[in-house]
């Protein structure tokens, strides 16, 4: 690619697809006071599938003078001549004052989801950021699928889906996701552990700019087992998980008793961790980053971020629910895009050192 070329996909503006989510829920309001930031709005432009009704409702009850201008969600493009656009479901409607689930709501908000990410195969945006859906209006609608993760990795026929959250310096991936605990044994296998250490080195590479991570993996048990005399799992799968990862170049260090690997991660040690359970891995998350913290699918064709929270529909209406969390997902969002171009345009060139350290 010419030098011309080069600057012309830089100068490029990144578009971000925004899906409202439940439209009883956050959502609505959380999308609206993110965006109201001009800093937030100047990085991207930003098309938000949902229904604009909602939308000025939210903005009413925030004091947000509606910066967007309105759009049938029938006619997509890329190319829209203001930073923010509704793609318009008026077609569904919800009263404002339900904040509870059901079906119409499921509806919508599975549609919302629905064409965001066909239009992030088609190229009309360039990433998906969701508010949060409620899984019981799902149901009620009749879905397939029991949440975003299941939607996207199905609609993109991926066969591997990992939780990956970031959290202030912090990167981790799960091995198990929503699994009651003591199920957690029946569910786990060397390939569930070896996944998202290879999924997560993968992002670190690709839309984090790490070109050589550093990951550190869990253990299960308390002290990773202490040589089999707390359980033996980490000697019969998290240990050749580590093994395979290892013959596949990665470089990754465990099991590591979980009650220390995540300090020395926010020290520095390690670019990004794997935890082997859902509260081993979200309680640091929340801990040091419980505002912000924000969720990313790995192992899809698209990039998508969400905010690491739900519908919260007891506060929904009230005009007081935070977006910090939201608007990190949309920075990250842009971030991911922004760093995998740069990656495209100016591939790094693997040193004979970093073959040599490969090899040994």
């Amino acid at each position: 690619m010419n030098q011309k070329s080069s600057n012309n996909v830089l100068a490029d503006k990144v578009v971000i697809g925004i899906t409202m989510g439940d439209p009883g829920g956050i959502g609505p309001e959380i999308v609206v006071k993110a965006l109201a930031d001009p800093l937030l709005r100047r990085q991207a432009k930003f098309i938000l599938f949902g229904m604009n009704e909602q939308l000025v409702y939210a903005a009413d009850l925030a004091e947000v003078e509606p910066y967007w201008i309105r759009h049938q969600h029938e006619k997509l493009s890329r190319d829209y001549p203001r930073q923010v656009v509704v793609a318009d479901y008026d077609d569904y409607e919800v009263a404002a004052w339900i904040h509870t689930p059901n079906k119409v709501s499921g509806e919508a908000s599975i549609r919302f989801c629905i064409d965001a990410v066909q239009a992030a195969r088609d190229g009309i945006i360039d990433a998906v950021v969701t508010a949060p859906i409620n899984k019981s209006s799902w149901k009620l609608a009749g879905a397939p699928w029991p949440g975003h993760t299941e939607l996207f990795a199905d609609l993109c026929k991926s066969p591997r889906k990992v939780m990956m959250f970031v959290a202030g310096p912090l990167k981790m991936a799960l091995a198990t996701i929503h699994v009651g605990l003591f199920d957690v044994r029946h569910k786990f296998t060397i390939g569930c552990v070896f996944e998202p250490i290879d999924l997560l080195n993968t992002a670190l590479k690709e839309f984090f700019g790490v070109s050589k991570p550093r990951i550190g993996v869990a253990g299960l048990n308390p002290h990773a087992g202490e040589d089999g005399q707390f359980g033996d799992e980490e000697q019969r799968i998290i240990g050749p998980a580590i093994l395979l990862a290892k013959e596949a170049g990665i470089q990754c260090t465990g099991p590591i008793p979980a009650d220390t690997m995540f300090l020395r991660a926010v020290r520095g040690e390690f670019d990004g961790v794997v935890a082997m359970y859902h509260d081993q891995g979200l309680i640091p998350v929340k801990l040091l980053a419980f505002n912000t913290a924000v969720n990313v699918t790995l192992g899809l064709p698209i990039i998508r971020t969400s905010p690491a929270h739900g519908t919260a529909f007891d506060i929904a209406g009230k005009g007081i629910a935070d977006p910090s969390s939201f608007r990190t997902a949309v920075q990250v969002a842009i971030e991911m895009v922004r760093t995998r171009r740069a990656a495209k345009l100016n591939p790094v060139e693997e040193t004979q050192a970093d073959a040599d350290q490969e090899r040994d």
